[in-house]
C-alpha cells in the first residue's frame, strides 16, 4: 500500500481522501481551512454527500486517515501527492491555476526523489507540463488523473467508475498511479497528460450539450404536439446515445459544467479554433432560465411584479447542498428583477449565508407555500412528487405550478385543479 497526501479537502478532495484510505493506503488530507480541518478530525463531514461521513469515520478509526494545515510537514516521506484544488474560472474564461502552483512552491523541496505529483483539479491543458517546471526538479514525476465524480454519488463514482484516465509522458509514473487503483475494477485508459486534460474538459461539455439539447428539444415538443417523455423513450434507447442526460431540467449549473464550458471555449480560442458550438450551448442555457421565467409569467396572467412565488429546490441537482451556480438561484434572480416576492424551500439548505437576501427560506414545503400566487420546481428532490399536492393546494392563495423537473403526473395536477406547466409534455 501507498502513502498519499492529498491536497484539499472538498467534495473532490475529501472523496479521494476517504476512497484511498478505504482501499488500504495510508492518507494525509491537507487544507489551509482550519474550521474545516478541525471538523474532520472530529469525524464531522462539512458537505451532503452519501456515504462519505461513514468513510470518514471509518478511515479515522482505523487510522488510514488523517487531516492537518501543513502541507510542507504532510509531504516528507509521502509517495503520492495528488492535488485536489479549486480553478475558479478567471474574468476572461481561463482556469486559475493559482492555488495549484502555490501547492508546488509548498512541498516541491521537501518531496523524497521518485514521488509522483497526480493532479486531479480540473486544469487548462498543458498545465501538467507547467507543474512539472514549477518543481524545478527533474526527479519528480507529474501525472494526469481527472475525475469524474457527480456530486451526492461521489463515493460510488469513485469506487465503481467508468474509466480511470491517467495522462503521463513516462511509462512507470503512469503504472504506479494505476497500481493505486489496483483493486478497483474498472479499465485503465493511459494517454498523454494534454489528452488527459482535454478528456476532463471534453466529457463535461458533451454532457452539458446533451442537457441543451433536450432542453431545446422540450421547446419544439411543446410546438408541434409532440411529448418528450416519448420522444426521449425512443431517441435514448439508441445504444449510441443512452437516455442519461435526457431529462429536461431549468438548466445546466453547479460547480463545475459552467466554468469547464468557458474554459474550453477559452482554450481553443487561445489555440486558434473558434468553438461556436460550445457558445451556442452556453447560450441556449441562459435561454432555458428565462424560459422557466416566461412560463412563471405566463401562469400569473403576464405580471410578476407584486406576486408571491415559492421555489421548491435551490442546490443545482438533488442529493447535495451545493449552490454553486445553481439553475435555481438564476431564476430566482430573474424573477427579483421582474419584481416577484420570493420564498423557498430546500431539504439539504440549512444556512441562508449562501442564499440572495432576497429569499425567504422555509422548513418546509407547506411554509414555502403558505400564501403564495405560484410554485416552481427547480431541484429533482424526490420529497417534492412524493408531497401531497391536495392538501398543498389548499393553503396556497391559488393552485399554480411550473415543473421544471417533470416531477409530477401532469393529469393528476390538473384533476386536483391546478394550472400546471411543465416541459415538453403534452
Amino acid at each position: 500500500m501507498s502513502t498519499v497526501l492529498v491536497v484539499g479537502a472538498g467534495y473532490v478532495g475529501l472523496t479521494t481522501s476517504a476512497c484511498l484510505a478505504h482501499l488500504g493506503h495510508e492518507v494525509k488530507c491537507v487544507d489551509i481551512d482550519e474550521e474545516k480541518i478541525s471538523q474532520l478530525r472530529q469525524g464531522h463531514v462539512p458537505i451532503h454527500e452519501s456515504g462519505l461521513p461513514e468513510l470518514v469515520a471509518t478511515a479515522i478509526s482505523t487510522q488510514h486517515l488523517q487531516f492537518d494545515v501543513e502541507s510542507r510537514t504532510a509531504a516528507l516521506g509521502t509517495e503520492f501527492v495528488f492535488l485536489c484544488l479549486p480553478t475558479p474560472q478567471a474574468a476572461d474564461g481561463r482556469a486559475d491555476i493559482g492555488a495549484v502552483l502555490s501547492v508546488i512552491d509548498d512541498v516541491r523541496e521537501v518531496l523524497p526523489p521518485g514521488s509522483i505529483i497526480v493532479n486531479k483539479s480540473t486544469v487548462p491543458v498543458g498545465t501538467n507540463a507547467t507543474i512539472a517546471a514549477a518543481t524545478q526538479r527533474d526527479d519528480l514525476f507529474v501525472v494526469s488523473n481527472p475525475e469524474f465524480l457527480r456530486e451526492g454519488n461521489a463515493v460510488n463514482d469513485f469506487l465503481q467508475p467508468d474509466r480511470i484516465v491517467i495522462g503521463s509522458d513516462d511509462l512507470t509514473a503512469g503504472r504506479r498511479v494505476a497500481e493505486i487503483y489496483a483493486s478497483i475494477d474498472a479499465p485503465i485508459i493511459h494517454v498523454d497528460p494534454a489528452s488527459a486534460e482535454t478528456i476532463k474538459y471534453a466529457t463535461n461539455s458533451f454532457l452539458a450539450t446533451k442537457v441543451s439539447f433536450v432542453n431545446a428539444l422540450a421547446a419544439v415538443c411543446e410546438a408541434v404536439g409532440a411529448d418528450i417523455n416519448a420522444v426521449t423513450t425512443g431517441l435514448g434507447s439508441d445504444s449510441r446515445i443512452s437516455p442519461q442526460f435526457l431529462q429536461p431540467g431549468p438548466g445546466w449549473g453547479g460547480s463545475c459544467f459552467p466554468k469547464d464550458m468557458e474554459a474550453l471555449v477559452r482554450i481553443a480560442a487561445d489555440a486558434g479554433y473558434e468553438f461556436d458550438l460550445l457558445r451556442a450551448v452556453i447560450s441556449a442555457n441562459e435561454q432555458q432560465f428565462e424560459r422557466i421565467v416566461t412560463k412563471a409569467k405566463s401562469l400569473l396572467d403576464g405580471e410578476l411584479a407584486g406576486r408571491t412565488i415559492a421555489l421548491l429546490g435551490l442546490t443545482f441537482k438533488a442529493h447535495t447542498d451545493d449552490l454553486r451556480n445553481s439553475p435555481a438561484i438564476e431564476v430566482a434572480r430573474r424573477l427579483t428583477q421582474s419584481g416577484a416576492t420570493l420564498k423557498a424551500y430546500d431539504p439539504t439548505i440549512t444556512s441562508t449565508s449562501d442564499i440572495p437576501e432576497e429569499i425567504e427560506t422555509s422548513t418546509t414545503i407547506e411554509q414555502a407555500l403558505s400564501q403564495v400566487d405560484l410554485a416552481i420546481i427547480l431541484t429533482e428532490w424526490p420529497e417534492f412528487a412524493s408531497a401531497d399536492w391536495r392538501k398543498l393546494s389548499s393553503v396556497m392563495n391559488a393552485p399554480r405550478l411550473v415543473d421544471a423537473r417533470n416531477l409530477l403526473n401532469r393529469d393528476a395536477m390538473f384533476e386536483l385543479g391546478f394550472r400546471y406547466d411543465d416541459l415538453g409534455r403534452t
